[in-house]
């Protein structure tokens, strides 16, 4: 019983997001409601804060976290950081690119053209660099222990969203997952002489 409630869940969390995404591409993010996305997935308003407590995390609300944790987990906890996690996205931007890719190209271009979501996009790219940082899980005895971990995190998330916004500027025409691995090759090879 719990898996098909859980399935169900995930339907109308994707239900709410598919229409809120179509709405916002047709209307404009501000002209959009939260009543007016509801109604097009036919659920209540309460259901929808159910599911997103605002209407900013409808639109930047998504599974990359956890799949990324799982996939780093995945990786050798031996091998060089940044290039476990060139690996572990290189795996993870190809599950998503290849199910995904019209939509995530929506997402990022809607996030990068509404000042709303910009702004809340430093947050989830703060929460994206502390789950590197313990995925990582590297030695922080000093300071400057701390201070490579942290840096290598936000380098990466940096690196990311570089790929994304550059993605985005070529209309969606260049390969994302090139674009993600060819980013984080030039961090890696920053890295390897510290």
């Amino acid at each position: 019983m719990t898996g098909l409630r859980e399935l169900k869940k995930l339907r109308t969390r994707r239900a709410i997001q598919e229409q809120a995404l179509r709405l916002f591409l047709e209307k404009g993010y501000a002209a959009t409601t939260v009543e007016e996305i509801a109604a097009a997935a036919e659920v209540s308003p309460a259901t929808f804060f159910r599911y997103f407590p605002t209407k900013e995390d409808v639109v930047l609300s998504d599974e990359y976290d956890p799949l990324i944790e799982r996939l780093l987990a995945e990786r050798p906890a031996d091998e060089p950081p940044v290039q476990r996690v060139r690996r572990a996205l290189a795996a993870g931007f190809a599950q998503v690119y290849a199910a995904d890719r019209d939509r995530l190209l929506a997402r990022v271009r809607l996030i990068l053209d509404t000042p709303a979501l910009r702004a809340r996009l430093w947050e989830n790219q703060l929460a994206t660099q502390e789950l590197l940082r313990r995925a990582l899980g590297g030695r922080e005895d000093t300071v400057e222990e701390a201070l490579r971990t942290r840096l290598i995190a936000a380098g990466c998330v940096t690196a990311v969203v570089t790929a994304l916004i550059t993605w985005v500027e070529t209309g969606g025409t260049a390969d994302l997952p090139d674009l993600v691995d060819r980013a984080l090759a030039t961090l890696e090879a920053g890295f390897q002489d510290t």
